[in-house]
C-alpha cells in the first residue's frame, strides 16, 4: 500500500484484467501532460465495471512517477453541500503553502458569494491551482463525478478548460447513465480537443477465465468461466462476488478434483443489491416489479404495476441490462431476482403480488399465472379470485404439480363467501392433501365430517371422503356419518343411496367389524353386462364387491369384477384406492399373474407428479403380489420403496399392507433383527382388527415362529382365525391361519393338533390353495400318506404359485424319502428345495435345508499341486474329497452322512478308498492340509 498526497489508499492487487488498452491510453495522456500539454480523461462504464479500481491503479503509478495527486470521490449524500467535493479535493494540497492558503480563501469566498462564483472566483481558483504544475505534473482525480455537487462540477469544468497548456492531467470517472444536464455539460467538455473518453466495457468470457485463475487455488471445473459470464454478463463486481462465494464454499473442504459451480451466497447477494442502489431508486423499484412478474414482465405491464411512465421503465431496463443484471428485459440470473425479493417488506411484496394478479387478470392471462400471485398475498374477498384459484389448481394437477394445487385451494378456501362453494373447495383440497401428504389430512377431515353428516356433499364426494376416513383409521367416524345418512329422510335419491351403499360396503371390506350385515353379491348383470358409470361410487362398490367375491365362493366373479374396474377406471383421486383393492381382489382369487400385469401398468402411468400416495399404495400392492409368488427379494424391495415414499404415520390403516409384506419377507430371508425393528416401532392398537391388520398379525406370527416364540405365534394365528370367523370371511386366501397354526403346533411337538388343523383346512380350501394345504398335511403326517400328500403339493405348487411354499414342500418331500430309506431321492429333492428357496431369497429355509457350511452351491477346493499338496490328493474324486474334508474337520461318520444326505455305509466306503489313496490308516492321520481347506460340502456326485 502507498498513500498519495490526496490521502487515499492505493490498492495494489493482481493484474487488471482486460483493461490494458485503456491503461495504455491513459499513460499516453499522462506523458503529454508531463510535456506541458494538459489532458482531461473521462472514464465511463456501467455500475461496478471497475472504474474505481482502474483509477486507483493509475493514480498509484502516477504518484510513483513523481506526480502531485489531488483526489476525491463524489458522494450522493453531499450533493446539497456547496463545493463539498472541492473542499475534500483541495485538502490534499501541500501543507503550509501559499497556494493552499489562497485556494482555501477562494473556496470560502465562493460559498458566501454564489452570485459571481463562475465569472470571478473560479478563474482565480484555476489560475492558483495551475501554479502547482509549474514544477511537476499535477494529477486531479475525481471518482464518481456524477455524484458531485453542482458548484464543484462547475469548478472542475472551469478548470478543465484551462489545463490545455499546463502540466495537468484531470481524470474523471462517471456512470454511463447521467442526468440530462450533466450529460450536456460533459458532452460540451468532451468536444474539446484535449479531452478524451475511455469506456470500460464488461468483461468477456476470456477475461472472466483470467479472473477465475487469479482467485481460485485449484483448477476450475470445465465451463466455470462460461457459467460465471452467463450469470453476470461480465460485470466485474458480480464475477468477483461469485468467486468469493466459491472460495467460502470450498474453504476447509478437501477438493478431490476441479472447483465447481458456486452457490449464490452473501457476497453475490450484496453485490446485486449494491448495484441496484447505485443505479438509483427507479432501478430498485423496477427490479422488484420484474422479480415479481417473472416471465410476464413487459414495459407496459411494469408501467402499470409501478406507476411509472413507459419511457422511464424502458430507460431503467436498458440501464440494468448495461450493468449486467438484465438480459432481454429479465433478470439474467434467477438468484438475483430472489435476492431482490428477499429484501422487500412482506406487506409491500404482498401488495405487489396482488396488484400483479389484478393486472394479469385484466389482460386475460391464464389462471395459473394469475394464481401464482394470488397465493403470495392475503385474501381480499374479491369474488373473481375463487374460480381463478380452482382453475389453476386443476391445471397444476394436470401438470403434475400437486404442491401448487394445494396452495391454490388453500387460498381459495379462505376467499370463499358461498358456503357450498367452500365445501366443494374443501373436498378438493382433501383430494390433494391425500395425494401429497396424508398426515396433513387428519385435521382437515375433521372439518368435513359435519358436512358429510349434514348432507352437504355430493354423492361422489361423500364416497371419496368416507374412503379418506377409512384410510386415516377413523372407522367409527365413518360409521357414524353413514348411519346418519341411512336414517335421513332427505338423503333418499338413487345417487345418494348408491353413495351410501358404496361407502358402507367399502367400510365393511376394510374393517369387517363395522359391517351391519353380511353383504350380498352383486347381481349377475352387474358382473357381466352392466356398463360401469364413471363415478367414484361405482368404482368403490365394484372394487369392494370384487374382494368379497374373491374371498367367497365365486372367485371367477371376483376376477371379472376386478378386471372390469381395472379396465374402466383410470388413475384419479376417486379411483386409486379402488384400483388398489381390485388388484388385491385378483391376488385373493389366485390370479397373481394378472394382478402383476395390471399393477405394473398402473405404476408406469403413476409418476411422481400424481403424488406420492398413489405411488406408495401401488408399490405396497406390488410387494404383496411378489410375496404371494414367493419372490421375497422383490417383495422386500417394493415394500421398502412404498414405506420410503410415505412416512409411516401417513399410511393410516393401510400401513399394515407394506409392513406385513416387509416383516414376512425379512423373516423368511433370515433378517430377524430388521423385522423386529419394524415390529418394535409399530403400535397397532385397534387397527389390527381390520383386513390390513390381519396381514400384519400373520406376519408377526411368522416372525414369532421363526425366532422360537411358538406360543406367541399360536396366539396371533388363532386370533386371526377368531376374527375371520366372526366376520364370516374365513378364507385361507386372505390369511391361511390354520396352516400357520399347524406349523406352530409342529414346532411345539403337537403333530396331532397340526394334522387336525390341516385336515380341517382341506375341507374348506378351494383348488387354488390345495398346494399349501397338502404341504401342511404332509409335514404333519407320516408314512406313505405323507409322501403322497407332499408329491401332490409339489405338483400343484410347481404349476404356479408361491415359490417359497414350493421350496418347503420339496424340502419336506426330501425328508420324507430319507426317512423312508430312499436317501438318493431325498438328496435330490433337498437340493431342488434349496435352489428354489435360494432363488426366492428365503435364506432361513436354505439354512434349515443345509445347516452350516453344507450349502449345495458351494465347492471344495483342494490343492493337488505344489509342496503343500498331500500325497495322493490328486487321485481323490469330488465325492471323496468332500468326505475327506469333513472327516479331517472331526465330523463323525453319522454327521457326515447327515450333512451330505448319504447313508453311513456310503461314508464308510468312501473313507476306505480315501485312506488307501492318501496312504493313511485312520481318521486322525488325514493330512492337515485337508483340514485347512474350506469345508463347504456338496453332495451332487456322492
Amino acid at each position: 500500500m502507498r498513500r498519495g498526497n490526496g490521502g487515499r489508499k492505493l490498492l495494489v492487487t493482481t493484474r487488471l484484467v482486460e483493461r490494458e488498452m485503456e491503461m495504455a491510453a491513459l499513460g499516453e495522456m499522462h506523458k503529454a501532460a508531463d510535456e506541458g500539454r494538459g489532458r482531461v480523461a473521462v472514464i465511463t462504464g456501467s455500475v461496478a465495471s471497475g472504474k474505481t479500481e482502474f483509477l486507483t491503479r493509475f493514480t498509484h503509478r502516477a504518484v510513483t512517477d513523481g506526480a502531485l495527486l489531488l483526489d476525491a470521490t463524489g458522494a450522493g449524500a453531499e450533493r446539497g453541500w456547496a463545493l463539498g467535493l472541492a473542499r475534500r479535493l483541495f485538502a490534499g494540497l501541500p501543507q503550509s503553502s501559499a497556494v493552499r492558503d489562497e485556494v482555501t480563501r477562494l473556496v470560502e469566498e465562493a460559498v458566501t458569494d454564489a452570485a459571481g462564483v463562475t465569472e470571478r472566483i473560479f478563474p482565480r481558483l484555476a489560475d492558483t491551482l495551475l501554479q502547482l504544475a509549474e514544477d511537476r505534473t499535477l494529477v486531479l482525480a475525481v471518482d464518481d463525478v456524477h455524484l458531485v455537487d453542482d458548484l464543484s462540477l462547475q469548478l472542475l469544468l472551469s478548470l478543465a478548460y484551462r489545463v490545455r497548456s499546463a502540466r495537468v492531467l484531470m481524470v474523471l470517472t462517471s456512470s454511463s447513465q447521467l442526468p440530462q444536464y450533466q450529460t450536456a455539460l460533459l458532452g460540451e467538455l468532451l468536444s474539446q480537443p484535449h479531452c478524451r473518453r475511455l469506456r470500460l466495457q464488461r468483461l468477456t468470457e476470456n477475461a472472466v477465465g483470467e479472473l477465475v485463475a487469479q482467485h481460485l487455488e485449484g483448477p476450475p471445473a470445465d465451463g466455470l468461466a462460461a457459467e460465471l459470464h452467463a450469470a453476470t454478463g461480465g460485470n466485474p463486481l458480480l464475477v468477483r462476488s461469485l468467486l468469493e462465494d466459491l472460495k467460502d464454499q470450498t474453504a476447509g473442504a478437501e477438493q478431490d478434483g476441479a472447483v465447481g459451480t458456486p452457490n449464490r451466497g452473501e457476497s453475490y447477494v450484496g453485490a446485486v443489491l449494491d448495484i441496484l442502489h447505485r443505479c438509483g431508486p427507479g432501478a430498485l423499484a423496477l427490479a422488484r416489479g420484474t422479480a415479481v412478474l417473472g416471465d410476464a414482465a413487459t414495459a407496459p405491464l411494469l408501467s402499470r404495476l409501478l406507476g411509472l411512465p413507459v419511457r422511464v421503465v424502458e430507460a431503467v431496463t436498458r440501464g440494468l441490462a448495461h450493468n449486467g443484471l438484465f438480459r432481454r428485459e429479465r433478470f439474467r440470473d434467477e438468484a438475483a431476482a430472489r435476492a431482490v425479493l428477499d429484501t422487500v417488506p412482506e406487506a409491500v411484496l404482498a401488495g405487489l403480488h396482488h396488484r400483479a394478479a389484478v393486472l394479469l387478470r385484466q389482460d386475460g392471462a391464464p389462471a395459473s399465472e394469475v394464481a401464482r400471485h394470488l397465493v403470495r398475498t392475503t385474501p381480499h374477498g374479491e369474488v373473481w379470485t375463487v374460480p381463478v384459484l380452482r382453475e389453476a389448481a386443476e391445471y397444476a394437477l394436470m401438470e403434475g404439480d400437486p404442491a401448487t394445487a394445494r396452495d391454490c385451494l388453500t387460498m381459495a378456501q379462505g376467499c370463499c363467501t358461498d358456503e357450498q362453494e367452500r365445501i366443494a373447495v374443501r373436498v378438493r383440497l382433501a383430494n390433494v392433501l391425500w395425494r401429497t401428504n396424508p398426515s396433513a389430512l387428519g385435521e382437515h377431515l375433521s372439518t368435513l365430517v359435519p358436512d358429510m353428516a349434514q348432507e352437504r356433499l355430493a354423492p361422489d364426494e361423500l364416497t371419496v371422503c368416507v374412503g379418506y376416513l377409512i384410510w386415516a383409521g377413523q372407522f367409527d367416524e365413518a360409521d357414524t356419518v353413514l348411519g346418519a345418512l341411512e336414517r335421513s329422510a332427505t338423503w333418499t335419491g338413487p345417487a345418494q343411496r348408491e353413495a351410501v351403499g358404496a361407502a358402507r360396503q367399502w367400510l365393511a371390506t376394510v374393517s369387517p367389524g363395522h359391517r351391519t350385515s353380511v353383504p350380498g353379491p352383486l347381481p349377475d348383470a352387474a358382473v357381466t353386462s352392466e356398463p360401469l358409470a364413471d363415478t367414484a361410487c361405482v368404482a368403490h362398490r365394484h372394487a369392494a364387491s370384487a374382494v368379497i367375491e374373491s374371498l367367497g365362493d365365486a372367485p371367477k366373479r371376483g376376477i371379472s369384477l376386478a378386471t372390469r374396474v381395472l379396465q374402466r377406471f383410470r388413475l384419479g383421486d376417486g379411483s386409486v384406492w379402488p384400483l388398489a383393492l381390485a388388484l388385491l381382489a385378483l391376488v385373493y382369487a389366485g390370479s397373481t399373474g394378472l394382478a402383476l400385469t395390471w399393477c405394473e401398468r398402473l405404476l408406469v402411468e403413476c409418476d411422481e407428479g400424481h403424488g406420492v400416495t398413489w405411488q406408495a399404495l401401488l408399490l405396497a400392492v406390488r410387494g404383496e403380489i411378489a410375496m404371494r409368488q414367493g419372490d421375497l427379494i422383490k417383495a422386500a424391495d417394493q415394500a421398502e420403496s412404498a414405506l420410503a415414499l410415505l412416512p409411516r404415520q401417513a399410511w393410516g390403516s393401510a400401513a399394515y399392507f407394506p409392513l406385513s409384506t416387509l416383516v414376512l419377507a425379512y423373516t423368511e430371508m433370515g433378517r430377524y433383527d430388521d423385522a423386529m425393528e419394524l415390529l418394535h416401532h409399530t403400535t397397532p392398537g385397534s387397527r389390527l382388527d381390520t383386513v390390513p391388520g390381519l396381514h400384519f398379525r400373520r406376519a408377526r406370527g411368522r416372525w414369532y415362529l421363526a425366532t422360537g416364540r411358538f406360543h406367541a405365534a399360536l396366539g396371533d394365528f388363532i386370533t386371526c382365525g377368531e376374527l375371520m370367523r366372526r366376520w364370516q370371511v374365513d378364507a385361507p386366501e386372505l390369511v391361511p391361519w390354520r396352516i400357520d397354526a399347524a406349523d406352530a403346533w409342529l414346532a411345539v411337538s403337537e403333530p396331532k393338533k397340526a394334522l387336525a388343523l390341516a385336515e380341517e383346512q382341506r375341507t374348506l380350501t378351494p383348488d387354488r390353495e390345495r398346494g399349501m394345504v397338502l404341504r401342511a398335511l404332509g409335514t404333519a403326517g407320516a408314512g406313505r400318506e405323507r409322501l403322497e400328500a407332499l408329491e401332490e403339493a409339489v405338483d400343484i405348487l410347481r404349476s404356479g404359485g408361491n415359490r417359497v411354499q414350493l421350496a418347503m414342500a420339496l424340502g419336506e418331500l426330501g425328508r420324507g424319502y430319507r426317512a423312508a430309506g430312499d436317501v438318493h431321492r431325498g438328496r435330490m429333492f433337498a437340493h431342488k428345495a434349496w435352489h428354489t428357496a435360494k432363488l426366492s431369497g428365503a435364506e432361513l429355509l436354505c439354512q434349515r435345508l443345509f445347516p452350516g457350511d453344507t450349502a449345495p452351491d458351494s465347492r471344495i477346493e483342494i490343492s493337488v499341486q505344489g509342496a503343500d499338496a498331500p500325497p495322493g490328493a490328486e487321485a481323490l474324486t469330488g465325492a471323496e474329497a468332500r468326505v475327506a474334508v469333513l472327516a479331517a474337520h472331526g465330523h463323525t461318520n453319522r454327521e457326515i452322512a447327515a450333512k451330505l444326505y448319504v447313508t453311513v455305509s456310503t461314508v464308510e466306503q468312501h473313507l476306505t478308498r480315501i485312506y488307501r489313496k492318501l496312504q493313511v490308516r485312520r481318521r486322525r492321520d488325514l493330512p492337515k492340509t485337508l483340514s485347512s481347506a474350506e469345508s463347504v460340502g456338496c453332495a451332487h456326485d456322492l
